[in-house]
Order: structure tokens, then C-alpha cells, then sequence
């Protein structure tokens, strides 16, 4: 347990770093002059989550995956914003799983198919569903498969729309608000990588 704690901090540290390396780098933040106020708890969480989700599993593989994910998440709640850097380790790894276990095939058809069945409303929507969450909804599909990426995307939408739903009701969003809906499916995603 120790040694996880150890871990938590050192990936905190690290992941933290290599956020705002991200965030120097791009052009498209949607907040960019208020990254210090938005990123303010951000290790604290890290940690917190990292602490946690670490000790729940032994497998590196899954380890690495939780990693990711909630480093997107605080990306994604932080600046709207999924960055490739972090979707395709998450990918490759989830492929290199797959094969391992006999079942890329129908992993990556899994891949294929929820990546693009989300490409037509993130086109159709002008940006309200970005293409960081059509890549991740194609990696995660790498990971789980048809049947379980059915259910993480069914879980991070409800999960998602009762978010926006609360935020609209205490007036913190507006309907014609932009929401990050990247973090319920990684978050929904851990829940399953864990189950």
C-alpha cells in the first residue's frame, strides 16, 4: 500500500508536468488565461484519484489505462480539451491487450465502429462532441470490446447528462453551454476496467 501512496505521488508530480507541457503547446485551449485558477486543485485530485484507483488493481496494464484516463479527465474538465498524447498510449495499449488475449479483431471492429457511430454528432453538433471524445470512445472500444463499450458509453452518457442537467438546474451552464463529456466516459471506462 505504501508503495502504491509512493506511486500516486510520483505520478501526480509527473502528470501534472506533463499537463501543462500539453497545455504550452496548444492553441486551441478553451480557457487559456485561466489555466492557474482551473488547474488550481488539480494535484490534490490527481493524487487523490490515483491513490485511490491504484490500490483497487495489481495489473500494470490496467494501472497504465486508469493513468490515462484520469489525466484526460482533468484535461478535459480543465480546458475541454483530449489530447492525442495521452488517447493514443491509451490505444496502443488497449490494442496490445486485445492481441494479446486472441481478440483484436473483434476489438478493433469495436474501435471502428463506436469511433465512427460518434463522428457523425460531432460533426452534425459544430464542436458541442469534439473529436478528442470520438477518439477516445475508438480507443476504449481497443480496450473493452462491443458488448462493454456499449455499456461504458451507455453509463458515461447518463452519467454526463445528468451533469449538465444539474449544472443547467443551479445555473452554472446554459442549455446552449458547452459541456466536457470526455470525463464520464473515462471515468465510466475506469469503473469497468475495475469490474
Amino acid at each position: 500500500m505504501l508503495a502504491k501512496i509512493i506511486l500516486s505521488a510520483i505520478l501526480t508530480c509527473a502528470g501534472s508536468l506533463w499537463i501543462n507541457k500539453l497545455y504550452s503547446r496548444s492553441a486551441e485551449l478553451s480557457f487559456p488565461n485561466e489555466i492557474a485558477r482551473r488547474s488550481r486543485y488539480r494535484a490534490a485530485i490527481l493524487f487523490c484519484a490515483l491513490a485511490f484507483l491504484l490500490n483497487a488493481t495489481d495489473d500494470l496494464r490496467i494501472m497504465a489505462a486508469i493513468y490515462l484516463l484520469v489525466l484526460m479527465t482533468i484535461t478535459d474538465f480543465e480546458q475541454y480539451m483530449l489530447f492525442d498524447a495521452m488517447t493514443l498510449p491509451l490505444a496502443l495499449l488497449g490494442g496490445i491487450c486485445a492481441w494479446q488475449g486472441g481478440f483484436l479483431t473483434e476489438h478493433l471492429l469495436a474501435a471502428i465502429i463506436g469511433g465512427g457511430i460518434f463522428l457523425l454528432p460531432a460533426i452534425i453538433s459544430k464542436g458541442a462532441l469534439g473529436g478528442g471524445d470520438v477518439k477516445l470512445i475508438a480507443a476504449l472500444g481497443l480496450w473493452f470490446g462491443s458488448e462493454k463499450l456499449l455499456n461504458v458509453v451507455l453509463t458515461g452518457t447518463i452519467a454526463g447528462g445528468v451533469a449538465a442537467f444539474l449544472l443547467i438546474l443551479t445555473k452554472q451552464k446554459d442549455r446552449k453551454s458547452y459541456f466536457a463529456y470526455g470525463p464520464y466516459f473515462a471515468l465510466s471506462a475506469i469503473y469497468f476496467l475495475l469490474t
